[in-house]
């Protein structure tokens, strides 16, 4: 790459924000939107209202007479770390208000499909089956599987932050933000976030009814599940506008404090990761994979179990058997991505012509791993890309990543629109999507996909721009910026870590680690302070030698070592000057 690919962010404004911050955030503030400090994050009392969101009244009402009535309630969860939260933070929230009956199910993704199906609808026993089934992080597609639990005199609460389809499931309440006529000012949330502010619309109608003081319950302090908020809300890649950096920021200080689930302090453990200086990454890149895997490989009530769990010996235990099972999950992944890299070559991928978008399809991969793999591979090229797996019956089961400006569902949309029996099921978002299709149909829909992409996608957005927040001053390169940055906000999807990029000798270089497949860089700066980076994951090019000049686009870092702090640059990116 050249150093042509770098745009720098625009900061205009940061003179606004509070002296009290050091310029370098102010400027990485602002441009990210920020022009004063209460725009950040919301003050509590702040926070908009549960009466906002579409459907809150009557869905409150049915889990008002759920409590009264005591009924048998059943959550129906996700498979992936948004449905866990969901469903952990469900079933603590409602035993916490006084529910007394109250398990869950998750469907598994092998057998089942995604979400409330009459599949998995099935494995629950007609004797002693539940009053009332609230679906977490999935519901808003569940047509049949919400009539087919009607049929059997099972009432049905949807909570779901998915786009809904032209026909909405004919449930007893629906929230979700993103459903028509929905005036809730933040169509972002999470599953766990919309199963969040579920929990505080019902406290307050409780607390009204003065509920808690007559079952003679203290009233349970909503905020105390916000660590499980905020692993669900950064591990869903979600946007982290203001209300979600609020609920993320809240539940990072609980984990700090050792205030969290014993759950999510065990997966810190388990990953290296030390609770008291826990950040949104640690959550991204060390804590949700680890949660996730159990879905992906095996049984997500597993991961379940560990949230609700407040035994800390056997949430170590869980956190231990959910480590080795993630290991297992990164050895299939990395097989994976081998197949795909290989047929991409074989569909002459370095051609000056790539392909609007990628299909790939294996009989051999993982069901479970698809959704990582396409993530991979649409980061590589900067193009969406859908990786199949084999499912049920002929059927492959496909799941879609997208790149900004490219509304995936939207895709999806405009094909089943114009070949109504090519995609069985369909459903997600603008950057991710799941699918099923039969295997006949494979080539065909990749056709689809690239015409409509054609037809939908403007080609300037294919153009890859490395966005920085701009060149470091010589005395911003200090430890305690590189120690403040981090904890500074919430960063994640749409409010993007600080990277900055600058041009520097390098004074040595040696590959390390066990398969020598990390570049280790010592870079002279003017001052005559040499600082060293690391680039994960990358070979040394042919034309990186000592002495040269080198482009890189980086993060500013904290190097650890006996007892020992000194600021470290991690690359992202070499680039060879012009």
């Amino acid at each position: 790459m050249t150093a042509m690919n770098i745009k720098q962010r625009d900061s205009r404004g940061w003179e606004q924000l509070p002296d009290k911050w050091p310029d370098c955030l102010r400027r990485v503030l602002a441009a990210r939107g920020i022009n004063t400090e209460q725009t950040l994050f919301y003050e509590l009392g702040d926070l908009p209202r549960p009466e906002q969101m579409l459907g809150m009244d009557k869905a409150v009402s049915l889990l008002t007479e759920a409590l009264l009535q005591q009924w048998k309630v059943t959550v129906v969860a996700d498979f992936d770390s948004d449905g866990a939260t969901s469903c952990a933070l469900a079933i603590r929230g409602l035993k916490a208000f006084g529910l007394q009956s109250i398990d869950f199910i998750v469907p598994n993704r092998f057998i089942h499909g995604y979400g409330l199906t009459p599949e998995l609808l099935n494995e629950i026993p007609t004797d002693g089956q539940p009053d009332l089934l609230l679906t977490v992080d999935n519901g808003i597609a569940a047509i049949a599987g919400v009539s087919a639990a009607k049929k059997r005199g099972i009432k049905v609460l949807v909570t779901d932050h998915h786009l809904a389809g032209d026909t909405l499931p004919e449930a007893e309440a629906i929230i979700n933000p993103n459903q028509p006529d929905d005036e809730f000012p933040s169509k972002n949330l999470a599953g766990v976030g919309v199963c969040f502010y579920l929990l505080l619309g019902l406290r307050q109608v409780l607390r009204e009814q003065n509920w808690f003081e007559q079952q003679g319950i203290k009233e349970p302090n909503v905020a105390d599940w916000l660590d499980i908020v905020a692993l669900g809300t950064v591990a869903d890649v979600v946007p982290l506008d203001r209300l979600n950096r609020t609920l993320v920021d809240l539940g990072l200080k609980r984990m700090r404090q050792r205030r969290a689930c014993a759950g999510i302090l065990a997966l810190a453990q388990v990953a290296g990761r030390e609770a008291a200086r826990l950040v949104s990454p640690d959550l991204a890149f060390s804590i949700a994979p680890r949660l996730n895997a159990a879905g992906r490989m095996e049984d997500m009530g597993l991961g379940i179990n560990l949230l609700l769990t407040d035994n800390w010996q056997q949430a170590l235990m869980v956190a231990a058997q959910l480590d080795q099972i993630n290991l297992e999950r990164r050895a299939v992944e990395q097989q994976m991505q081998q197949d795909a890299l290989q047929m991409l070559d074989k569909l002459s991928l370095h051609t000056h012509s790539p392909a609007q978008g990628y299909c790939l399809y294996d009989a051999d991969w993982h069901q479970g791993v698809i959704g990582l793999l396409a993530s991979r591979i649409k980061e590589k090229l900067h193009r969406p890309v859908i990786a199949f797996a084999p499912g049920n019956e002929g059927e492959i089961k496909g799941s879609a990543r997208s790149i900004a400006g490219v509304h995936i569902r939207d895709v999806l949309a405009r094909i089943a629109m114009r070949h109504p029996d090519m995609l069985q099921r369909f459903g997600g978002h603008a950057m991710a999507a799941g699918l099923t299709l039969k295997q006949t149909d494979f080539e065909a829909f990749a056709t689809a996909f690239e015409t409509v992409l054609t037809e939908m996608v403007d080609p300037a957005l294919y153009q890859q721009e490395l966005q920085s927040d701009g060149e470091l001053d010589q005395t911003e390169i200090n430890l305690q910026l590189a120690e403040l940055l981090p904890h500074a906000a919430p960063w994640g999807q749409g409010f993007e870590e600080p990277r900055f990029h600058g041009l520097f000798e390098i004074a040595d270089w040696r590959l390390v680690g066990q398969e020598q497949d990390h570049l280790r860089l010592s870079l002279s700066l003017a001052d005559s302070r040499q600082i060293t980076a690391m680039a994960f994951r990358q070979s040394k090019p042919d034309w990186l030698e000592r002495g040269s000049k080198v482009l890189i686009r980086y993060r500013l870092a904290v190097n650890e070592y006996r007892a020992s702090k000194s600021i470290q640059f991690l690359v992202d990116d070499l680039l060879q000057p012009v």
